[in-house]
């Protein structure tokens, strides 16, 4: 299968412009998350290329620290790279690791926001959804390098793969389970998932929780598909993906559940304290505290002071008298 498009010297490879198509959609998309958050859908924008960079490097060091084991048979380990660093330019040798570009891309994010002073989390949950959809799109660049595939199958949506790309052990096998498709689907339905809760639960929402129910969605997905993968990231014995995505994901989820039971804002227990119905307030304002300690606070009726008896004026005739005197 065709690589990419050669143009004298230089090879446009499929899997860069597939890419670079998934952060175009996931741009546009934070553009109108963005003004629904009441932001400047022009940052989107100028923050981009920054987290492009960002993303890169981190997926790029990723999967240098964390080779396959295909990679790691044809030689390409991590000592291999810390030997002959120029190679890790060369992202197209490789590849790269999903969950270090989100490393990088947060890092990229985080310095882009303290520059700008914009809320990171509130940038995390305006991204989010069209990281997912970026993601989804980008994984069909594995389905032109025939990479990320799973066991053999005879379903009918099982995939050719060329004899110079079956790993060792499968050199006779044709047909396999296209476990990027899986993991491209159900990425595009988590993207869909969470564009519908910020406009569903937009009221009951923190700043910060769809980016963390991205960590709790992504992780169990990649966590159940690398059961099926042929080609897994092993440190010694542990899969190392598998591995901490389990990590992240009940983190997140811990997280998740936590501020919205026991590290709920005193001002809003109080509020609920007194009977009063907080589902319809937006907890994601900062201004939830100031409004349910007004609400909570019984008014204080400070005693009126007294009023200063009006001087009556003089009679006229003891004005005239004192006059006289």
């Amino acid at each position: 299968m065709p690589q990419g498009i050669q143009i004298g010297p230089i090879m446009i490879r499929y899997y860069a412009l597939i890419i670079l198509a998934g952060a175009m959609v996931a741009a546009w998309l934070a553009t109108q998350e963005a003004k629904r958050h009441g932001k400047d859908p022009e940052m989107v924008w100028d923050m981009l290329p920054w987290l492009l960079i960002g993303g890169i490097i981190g997926a790029r060091l990723w999967h240098v620290l964390t080779p396959s084991s295909s990679n790691a048979a044809m030689g390409l380990t991590t000592q291999y790279y810390f030997q002959h660093p120029l190679e890790i330019l060369k992202i197209w040798k490789g590849g790269l690791g999903i969950f270090g570009g989100i490393i990088g891309g947060a890092i990229a994010l985080a310095i882009y926001c303290r520059a700008q002073k914009q809320n990171f989390f509130e940038w995390t949950d305006i991204i989010a959804p069209g990281l997912l959809i970026a993601q989804a799109i980008g994984r069909w660049g594995n389905f032109i390098n025939q990479e990320v595939y799973g066991p053999p199958s005879d379903l009918p949506w099982a995939i050719y793969i060329d004899p110079a790309h079956r790993l060792p052990g499968f050199e006779t096998v044709e047909r396999y389970h296209p476990l990027f498709l899986y993991e491209s689907l159900l990425t595009l339905l988590g993207g869909l998932l969470l564009l519908y809760i910020a406009r569903k639960y937009k009221d009951k929402l923190f700043t910060g929780d769809l980016f963390l129910m991205y960590l709790v969605y992504y992780p169990l997905v990649r966590f159940g598909l690398e059961f099926i993968r042929l080609d897994p990231s092993a440190v010694g014995t542990i899969n190392i993906n598998q591995t901490v995505m389990l990590i992240v994901g009940i983190l997140a989820l811990l997280i998740l559940v936590l501020r919205h039971t026991v590290w709920l804002p005193k001002a809003v227990r109080e509020v609920q304290a007194e009977g009063i119905d907080v589902s319809e307030m937006r907890l994601v304002e900062p201004e939830i505290e100031a409004t349910a300690e007004s609400i909570t606070q019984t008014p204080s009726a400070e005693p009126a002071a007294p009023s200063q008896p009006e001087e009556e004026p003089a009679d006229e005739d003891e004005a005239k008298d004192e006059t006289s005197a």
